[in-house]
């Protein structure tokens, strides 16, 4: 039986593409520190702090789980060569949105997923596991600072990397994307087909059985 895929991550938005895609799953949240994690890596790309915080987390769920496929993912937006991560705080969204109107910027999700089972362990003993960046650029309309101030009032964008949504409110704000949409919202499911296979799991293996057919 394929070992069931685990979630090392909170976001309802990476869950409910994995619903939406019929991947099932469960969650267990890491305990990371990401301002501690990037600080100690040093200077890093945009790409490689995605990567580097999504292999983070999955390290930290892996090292209490004896059994299963752990994923983790991290995304980072880049904005004129500068990573930008959640604002957290109403003024850094406006702030942020002042200078994405009209212009565009890349969207980088780190995947990194450690197939448990039978797995083996780095130098350090952490389980040895296998990741990806994938990358869409995102091009926003020229909104006003009405539209930002009520967008940054709904509360929104002060917990997503980039101070924006695809999949919400934020959509009515972008023109138009560049690679895979699943990539901004924060888990790619082709780059996940793609890590599994490697680990020699098909993505099929996790489907849920929902759609059978219903006695008549």
């Amino acid at each position: 039986m394929t070992s069931a895929l685990i979630l090392a991550s909170a976001s309802p938005a990476r869950t409910k593409l994995l619903h939406d895609a019929g991947i099932v799953h469960r969650i267990v949240v890491s305990d990371v520190d990401e301002d501690a994690v990037t600080a100690a890596a040093g200077a890093l790309s945009p790409a490689d702090t995605a990567l580097l915080l999504a292999r983070a987390k999955a390290e930290s769920v892996a090292a209490g789980i004896a059994e299963g496929l752990v994923l983790g993912c991290d995304s980072v937006f880049e904005l004129a060569g500068a990573a930008y991560g959640k604002p957290w705080e109403p003024e850094v969204a406006r702030d942020r949105w002042r200078m994405m109107r009209g212009n565009s910027g890349v969207l980088h999700t780190g995947h990194w997923l450690i197939p448990l089972a039978g797995t083996g362990t780095d130098d350090a003993g952490a389980p040895v596991g296998r990741g990806e960046v994938t990358s869409a650029v995102v091009r926003f309309e020229d909104v006003t600072d009405a539209e930002i101030d009520a967008y940054v009032a709904t509360g929104e964008p002060l917990q997503v990397a980039g101070a924006f949504t695809i999949d919400g409110l934020a959509g009515a704000f972008i023109s138009g994307i560049e690679g895979d949409p699943h990539t901004v919202v924060g888990l790619s499911i082709s780059t996940l087909r793609r890590l599994l296979a490697h680990a020699g799991v098909s993505i099929t293996d996790l489907w849920a059985r929902q759609h059978e057919a219903e006695p008549g």
